[in-house]
């Protein structure tokens, strides 16, 4: 029904603004600008006014749309890259059901540091050493807790407003420090019964104590070794389950064979091919270990190559065109930054990256082999053993020592090649994704009633059940 007005009416949003800013001694004026920079940008997505000045209503327990709201943001490409695949997993499974915002709240409400933790995290892991000093001398309990605690007193209200602009039903966290704030502001505003909160887990061996909070309904972990760090934790067995790292979906649901792959891309089709990964940015030994393959995988007695190679480059222009001028005895295909890394994947026979837990989970769902060839202290540490000690690939640092890898399960260790694609294999979990939102949604179905009633009556309703 609609609801006459003889002026203009505040939108639903506005009135989430006045009444968490009603009474901050802050200037209005500051929080009407940085509301209209919000509207423009996302009111179209979820418009509840009416041209004439009315307000839609909805009828409390009719059927609707839900919002789905995940946390992430770019401090490595996992965060961004499993929120999009679990948004596209929300898409297939269930359609127009539900609406899902990929949002990096931080940055866009509050101050700094929060709004500064891209550019932050890339500086430190650039010079590792500082990463490394902030990631363990933030794991006791007492100093995160102290430190979260400092800035959520400093900007909840922020963060509020951005979590009330989407009016989520269900918020989902990709990243560590998106737990603790958020759900102290469902606490404070009586939401807690209404909206479902979920942790899902991108690293796959190795986390730090701030992905696990008690307040969670669900937190999904993506091997057995997380899962035991999350009781440690504190966690409930109820709130755990382990259904792998969300991959893209188009990893689970691919349908063309090796042969049909290597046709498309124009690969030779009978030679064994080698995937080189430098990441988004092209980092790493890439140029190095590209030379040392371009030996190794020519075989000078027989005057032939024994396998073809593939360099993704990212966005690393200069590195892409260096290659692409070298002089190669082998077939050699240069690419930037790929979208369709499942193609090039299915197409290649093993893998050589870094030890990203993303990367990792995609190799093991395509059967490849892996040499890894570094990982960032504290999160990434953890991801060599599990490979290693899974039998799914090694781990050298040594551009040469790689090539001779490579070279020898193309040509005397194939059985060793065969065996360790076996092995990626049964650690793979390319229906993790679907999973992790399945078990969403019927988390979602338990909440009854109460999801389908309206924000602007949730906190007065929740306080009597």
């Amino acid at each position: 029904m609609k609801v006459a007005s003889p002026k203009k009416v505040a939108s639903i949003t506005e009135k989430v603004w006045q009444r968490v800013y009603g009474s901050s001694g802050r200037s209005s004026s500051h929080y009407q600008h940085h509301y209209h920079q919000r509207r423009c940008s996302y009111e179209s997505e979820d418009e509840y006014g009416d041209d004439d000045g009315t307000i839609q209503l909805m009828q409390i327990g009719a059927e609707r749309s839900k919002n789905v709201l995940i946390l992430m943001s770019d401090t490595g490409g996992g965060h961004r890259a499993s929120a999009e695949a679990i948004r596209d997993a929300f898409r297939i499974e269930f359609g127009d059901e539900y609406r899902v915002f990929v949002k990096d709240v931080w940055k866009e409400y509050t101050g700094w540091p929060l709004n500064n933790m891209e550019k932050s995290y890339k500086f430190m892991v650039k010079h590792v050493q500082l990463w490394k000093v902030a990631f363990h001398s933030t794991s006791p309990r007492w100093i995160h807790s102290c430190y979260l605690a400092a800035i959520a007193a400093y900007y909840a209200k922020e963060v509020e407003a951005g979590l009330m602009e989407y009016k989520p039903d269900i918020i989902i966290s990709v990243h560590p420090l998106m737990q603790h704030i958020p759900l102290w502001v469902l606490k404070w505003q009586s939401l807690q019964k209404k909206v479902v909160f979920v942790t899902v887990i991108t690293d796959l061996n190795t986390c730090h104590p701030t992905w696990f909070h008690p307040g969670v309904n669900r937190c999904y972990c993506p091997s057995k070794e997380v899962a035991k760090r999350a009781l440690y934790d504190g966690l409930e067995e109820s709130q755990i389950q382990v259904f792998g790292l969300p991959i893209r979906p188009s990893f689970a649901r691919a349908v063309l064979s090796k042969d049909e792959l290597r046709k498309e891309l124009e690969m030779d089709p009978d030679l064994r091919a080698v995937l080189l990964m430098g990441g988004g940015e092209g980092m790493g030994p890439v140029k190095k270990t590209a030379m040392a393959l371009g030996e190794s995988l020519y075989d000078k007695d027989q005057g032939k190559p024994i396998g073809q190679l593939i360099i993704i480059c990212g966005r690393n222009k200069a590195l892409a065109s260096t290659l692409e001028s070298g002089a190669w005895k082998i077939p050699v295909k240069v690419r930037g930054f790929e979208t369709q890394m499942e193609k090039w994947m299915g197409a290649c026979d093993c893998i050589i990256t870094k030890a990203g837990p993303g990367t990792i989970a995609e190799a093991l769902i395509r059967g490849l082999p892996i040499v890894l060839n570094d990982y960032i202290p504290g999160q990434e540490k953890g991801n060599v053993p599990y490979v290693e000690d899974n039998g799914a690939g090694v781990f050298t640092r040594s551009p040469k020592e790689t090539a001779r890898i490579v070279s020898e399960w193309f040509s005397t260790k194939t059985d060793e090649l065969k065996r360790m694609s076996e092995n990626a294999l049964k650690l793979a979990q390319p229906e993790a994704v679907f999973d992790i939102v399945k078990d969403i949604h019927e988390l979602a179905l338990q909440r009854g009633l109460l999801a389908n009633i309206p924000y602007e009556f949730t906190s007065s309703f929740t306080s009597l059940i």
